[in-house]
């Protein structure tokens, strides 16, 4: 692995819209939205505890949160503005299940979310390609503390297997990453497969999503 820099500041990919009560609007949460909540409703349990890392604008977290009333959803973000726009749009929804979005850094050691006890699920989206690696290792060390046994880790976006891309779109996306910052870039589902078994999480599914993206489960322990 290339030096990863030291900065861990986020970063969106796409023009995003911003309405007058700071809400965002994500061109790409609106097309995969619907493909996602149709997985989530499959493989999450119908009550529990759901922590989001990386939320961005909030809008995942609101559309999930409303067809699923009966699970709680905590989103977060280390970005302030992403935060704001996720308030403002858990007010605009007026859901009593969508938490205050939190400020948490993957790669601490620490979340400030421990004192709430285990989740059912955590839920990264279009995240890990766009920060360093160091972004992966912390998230999956996080979910091995934080997942009660059985809990999920679900992780959205762009994957390669055994180091080939599935899409010359994707081989072409990988490069512009890495060209915009060599610690950045499309993950390897082998790589990540070896760094949950050390946290605990075992790959049990491998889903393949609309524009040659992917949504891989990864399980804690026994349920």
């Amino acid at each position: 692995m290339p030096p990863e820099k030291k900065d861990r500041s986020p970063v969106a990919l796409e023009q995003r819209d911003v309405s007058a009560d700071q809400r965002m609007f994500s061109p790409s949460v609106a097309r995969n939205s619907a493909p996602i909540l149709a997985v989530l409703k499959r493989v999450l349990p119908t009550h529990g505890a759901v922590l989001e890392i990386g939320c961005g604008t909030g809008e995942h977290a609101v559309y999930f949160a409303g067809a699923m009333p009966n699970l709680t959803w905590q989103p977060s973000d280390p970005d302030a503005d992403a935060r704001t726009s996720t308030s403002s749009w858990i007010k605009f929804a007026g859901l009593k299940n969508v938490l205050a979005p939190r400020d948490i850094d993957v790669c601490s050691g620490q979340w400030g979310v421990e004192q709430t006890g285990h989740f059912d699920a955590i839920v990264s989206i279009n995240m890990i390609h766009i920060a360093p690696w160091a972004t992966s290792l912390g998230l999956f060390a996080g979910a091995g503390r934080l997942l009660r046994a059985g809990g999920l880790l679900l992780l959205y976006g762009p994957f390669m297997r055994d180091g080939a891309h599935n899409a010359p779109s994707n081989a072409a996306f990988d490069a512009a990453l890495k060209e915009r910052n060599p610690s950045w870039g499309v993950r390897d589902i082998t790589d990540l497969e070896h760094v949950g078994e050390a946290a605990g999480l075992n790959l049990r599914e491998t889903i393949e999503m609309p524009t040659n993206n992917m949504l891989l489960v990864f399980s804690s322990g026994s349920a």
